[in-house]
């Protein structure tokens, strides 16, 4: 993520942040801009070409604060959320925003990376959208499907997520690691076409083909292998190759976005990723000492590793093949 300032003070900001504390000035993201600007009283912010923004209307439901084409309308990232709570499920409504601030989170690491998202309003076959249910109304299963984003709004509330992460001996779980992990099924989808690509990873993830729901039996009721981390980021990637897959990709977008956050606040004396041969080169080069500084100044608080994983050799293949998808 970048580091943001306040045009009109030169403050620091956060990515969600509308309104500066320093000076009081009402904030917008510019998408196109990759910036937060500033806002009219009226709400209107003019671009470079004399184009005319207006805070999103969903401002006060989800707390979004990118700009919108049309006043009184939403934004391009909103535009992508096909269903939310209704306005009478209280606690869906109140998980909401968290959930929107993830997905908000991964398109601007997706607009950095080059991946082109397209809605299904634009693209009904190939576009994305997402749903964004709550556990409360309805029984809610995380996954995706031709296009399809479902997320468990309940997944929002750190207790929850807490205690399934335990249950399910997981060492990480995060809403944002979830927007990631399902948008690898995506990208996968969309990306691993036949030809050279598909036999690649194939070759790298195992046979797609192998039945899905008796791959989650056995996983379930035997566990992963016990040699697993010789081949594997996690013991969910064991269960069957898509799930290696979106775990893979999850963590090509975990340590591309710390990577660069860690550069913009100076932690990282890097160029860009783009300065690099490989993305093998990246993770051994940059991540691996990045990563074990970061696990031992979260020690120092007394918290949990920031990145409780090792990458062994066959991961690095796997996510040199998701690097390689990308046009960056």
């Amino acid at each position: 993520m970048k580091s943001f300032r306040c045009r009109l003070c030169d403050n620091p900001l956060h990515f969600e942040n509308s309104v500066c504390v320093s000076c009081g000035s009402a904030l917008g993201f510019a998408r196109a801009e990759r910036a937060i600007v500033p806002v009219s009283k009226q709400g209107t912010y003019v671009d470079s070409t004399g184009l005319t923004w207006h805070i999103c209307a969903n401002l006060n439901l989800s707390g979004c604060t990118w700009l919108a084409p049309v006043e009184g309308g939403q934004c391009s990232s909103c535009d992508l959320t096909r269903t939310r709570p209704s306005d009478d499920d209280l606690e869906g409504l109140t998980n909401f925003p968290a959930a929107e601030a993830a997905k908000r989170h991964l398109l601007v690491e997706l607009d950095t990376l080059g991946f082109d998202v397209v809605g299904k309003d634009v693209d009904p076959d190939d576009g994305i959208a997402f749903d964004l249910l709550s556990s409360v109304e309805e029984n809610v299963v995380i996954g995706h499907e031709e296009g399809v984003i479902t997320i468990d709004l309940a997944e929002s509330d750190d207790a929850y997520r807490e205690k399934v992460r335990a249950r399910l001996a997981e060492p990480y779980r995060t809403m944002l690691g979830h927007f990631r992990h399902e948008f690898g099924h995506y990208a996968e989808w969309q990306l691993v076409r036949g030809g050279e690509r598909i036999e690649r990873c194939k070759e790298l993830f195992g046979d797609e083909s192998a039945d899905y729901q008796e791959s989650i039996q056995r996983h379930y009721s035997e566990g992963p292998p016990d040699d697993w981390a010789r081949s594997y980021i996690s013991t969910y990637a064991t269960m069957h190759p898509f799930e290696d897959f979106a775990e893979t990709w999850a963590h090509y977008l975990h340590i591309c976005d710390t990577i660069e956050t860690a550069r913009e606040y100076g932690l990282v004396t890097i160029g860009g990723l783009e300065a690099f041969s490989s993305f093998r080169d990246v993770v051994t080069g940059v991540w691996v000492p990045l990563s074990i500084a970061l696990n031992q100044m979260n020690r120092s608080m007394g918290k949990d590793d920031v990145y409780p994983f090792v990458i062994p050799g066959p991961v690095l293949d796997k996510l040199e093949f998701v690097a390689s998808l990308l046009p960056r």
